[in-house]
């Protein structure tokens, strides 16, 4: 019997994929999957219940499209959404690259790394809240990053990426402010998930010890088993892939 549902946003990102398949392992648990296309899955070596998953494809993540999505989200009769995972976010593409000197900062580059890694999560904030209003409890992870943390900025560079993390860091607290009036049942989590190896870390992990270079199963596990444990406190966190709090 289908007691809860979880939530994967971005569901199509390597970390995204890990989280469902080890997620669709649970017996009382089904799926809601949101991504622009789900290639991913497509190619997995593992088959899923469909009997246990939806899946809503958006055609972008702005605001008309997530509207939309929601609004399918709330003609599912169905049980309760105990988990939401926001797996959105950009470090870098074709066209983006993060800035290693002042020389490097362009304004429409900035833009598009506020707009995946702050305000599209944020949307996802505000318009799933009144869906998952309620009695039943919600941890609501959305995925930051420890260089969103100002006070542990100790190598500088990455003026867009860092800023957009940490202005989502603040979104994420902020919003957990007036969630403890209003909707008591959720908790907000801004989760760094470390160095994953996924296409986002690819050019980035030269440097990397091979002990902190995670499988994108390892994260979800973690990630899994810090939901789990974390306190419905009307607080948010940011933790990192140990459960340990970062400094925000």
């Amino acid at each position: 019997m289908i007691t809860e549902q979880t939530l994967i946003i971005g569901a199509n990102s390597d970390i995204g994929k890990a989280i469902a398949l080890q997620t669709q392992a649970e017996k009382n648990t089904a799926l809601i999957l949101i991504s622009r296309d789900f290639s991913n899955f497509d190619n997995a070596d593992f088959d899923f219940d469909t009997t246990k998953i939806k899946k809503i494809t958006v055609a972008d993540y702005q605001a008309e499209s997530i509207d939309k999505a929601v609004a399918q989200l709330a003609a599912f009769d169905s049980a309760p959404i105990s988990r939401v995972f926001v797996c959105n976010g950009v470090l870098h593409n074709d066209n983006i690259q993060p800035e290693k000197r002042l020389e490097d900062f362009d304004a429409q580059a900035f833009l598009q790394v506020m707009t995946s890694n702050t305000l599209t999560p944020m949307l996802w904030i505000q318009k799933l809240t009144p869906l998952l209003t309620g009695k039943s409890p919600c941890k609501f992870v959305l995925f930051s990053a420890r260089v969103g943390s100002i006070s542990d900025n100790r190598l500088g560079g990455w003026y867009s990426y860092r800023a957009s993390k940490a202005a989502l860091n603040m979104m994420v607290k902020t919003a957990s402010i007036e969630l403890a009036r209003r909707a008591k049942n959720i908790k907000l989590i801004a989760f760094h998930p470390g160095t994953t190896d996924t296409p986002l870390s690819k050019p980035f992990q030269k440097n990397v010890p091979t002990n902190k270079l995670f499988s994108a199963e390892f994260v979800a596990k973690q990630l899994l088993s810090i939901v789990e444990h974390a306190p419905l406190d009307q607080t948010a966190s940011y933790l990192d892939w140990q459960g340990e709090s970062i400094n925000w």
